[in-house]
């Protein structure tokens, strides 16, 4: 008995086939997250004010808005890509696993999306 899938075998994928592009491309995401994640650290620490308005200020510079996107996107996408290992390594069942999956895709994706969007309204000055 094989675990191989026909496609797999007349593609000559291995079980594993997306495997070493899942792990390039959580390796990828982490790397981006380090100068994002030492930017987004240093900026609040030498913020005058968490009041409002300050926050506000800094969130409307345009470097720091796409920034604050790029950092959001990173890390959902890094965060999604890590739960999906976990889930595909100890959620047992089919049925469990893809639910978990799709839990994990949604929950991921509307985070990222309401992040964004209350960066942009925020750094278009509607707020």
């Amino acid at each position: 008995m094989s675990l191989v899938t026909p496609l797999n075998r007349v593609l000559g994928l291995g079980k594993a086939a997306g495997a070493a592009e899942h792990w390039w491309t959580q390796r990828l995401t982490a790397v981006s997250l380090i100068p994002l994640s030492v930017w987004f650290g240093y900026s609040l620490v030498t913020l005058p004010g968490f009041d409002h308005a300050t926050v506000v200020a800094w969130v409307q510079k345009p470097v720091t808005s796409i920034l604050l996107i790029l950092f959001v996107g990173a890390a959902a996408y890094h965060s999604f890509l890590g739960v999906q290992v976990v889930v595909e390594d100890y959620v047992p069942g089919k049925a469990s696993r893809v639910g978990a999956l799709m839990f994990s895709a949604f929950a991921h994706t509307g985070l990222a999306v309401a992040a964004i969007f209350s960066i942009l309204k925020i750094a278009f000055g509607s707020l």
